[in-house]
């Protein structure tokens, strides 16, 4: 049965003291014999200044970061999924990118954030994510980890069940769902969101998340979940602090569920009004 651990943290505006605690959790994390580290979205970097976070975005930044952590991982023997990191995409914008890195040192598996998150709320809290950030269009899935079949979304994304519908056709068998979610939200969705799309793609869910006050101003939920696929909260980290913590993944608890209640294989498709 193999287990991950899911580093819950307050990330802030250096990158290089963010990159300090990954791979601090990663020799944790290797020691405890977990096969897979997740890290939530912006590990590297989170910060709401753009002309503050360029000179790193649009610099050699996400590239060092990248070689940086692919020997983390060939040192360590130890996956390591980073939730995301924004980094330069091609069209000119910038990306908010999951990497995956095998411990091989071959080139990670990167999955693009497809939904952007544009809202003005009633507080006057405006957030234009596609104004910085180009959408992803492709739907990702990580071939043979130690938790099989790995399928990535980012945060906001957790809101489209049509990205999970497809993730789970693909017969996905975990689902990597890093975040940052806001206080509010959070209280309001996350637990709910993230149960539910464990059980409609027979999956186990693995949110691992930012916590707590940063340094650019922001709040963010924490409670970092493990979800088996019938629904349980095999981890909830609360959202108090930042932390490392385990758990196992029980593989054949998938084929069980899916016995149980087969939705993948009675799925028809709905005609379009």
């Amino acid at each position: 049965m193999p287990k991950i651990a899911v580093l819950q943290m307050s990330s802030g505006i250096d990158p290089a003291a963010n990159l300090a605690l990954i791979e601090n959790a990663a020799r944790r994390a290797a020691d405890e014999g977990a096969l897979v580290l997740f890290t939530p979205e912006m590990s590297l970097l989170l910060d709401r200044n753009r002309e503050r976070a360029r000179g790193w975005i649009e610099s050699d930044g996400p590239s060092n970061a990248c070689e940086h952590l692919s020997c983390i991982a060939a040192k360590l023997h130890i996956d390591i999924a980073i939730g995301s990191m924004p980094v330069m995409a091609d069209s000119g914008k910038w990306a908010n990118r999951s990497h995956y890195f095998y411990p091989d040192l071959g080139p990670p598996v990167i999955y693009d954030k497809i939904h952007m998150f544009d809202v003005e709320l009633a507080t006057g809290e405006v957030w234009r994510e596609s104004a910085a950030y180009e959408q992803g269009r492709a739907v990702v899935t990580v071939e043979d980890t130690p938790v099989g079949r790995l399928g990535l979304a980012i945060c906001y994304d957790m809101r489209f069940p049509a990205l999970f519908e497809a993730l789970g056709n693909r017969r996905c068998d975990c689902i990597a769902v890093p975040a940052a979610f806001t206080v509010p939200t959070g209280q309001a969705h996350w637990h709910v969101l993230l149960r539910a799309r464990a059980i409609e793609a027979s999956a186990f869910v693995i949110a691992a998340a930012q916590v707590g006050s940063h340094e650019d101003g922001r709040a963010t939920y924490g409670h970092s979940l493990v979800i088996d696929p019938w629904g349980e909260v095999l981890l909830d980290m609360g959202g108090d602090a930042p932390g490392l913590a385990f758990c196992d993944i029980d593989l054949a608890r998938i084929a069980d569920v899916r016995a149980q209640v087969p939705a993948l294989a009675n799925r028809r498709e709905i005609p379009k009004a």
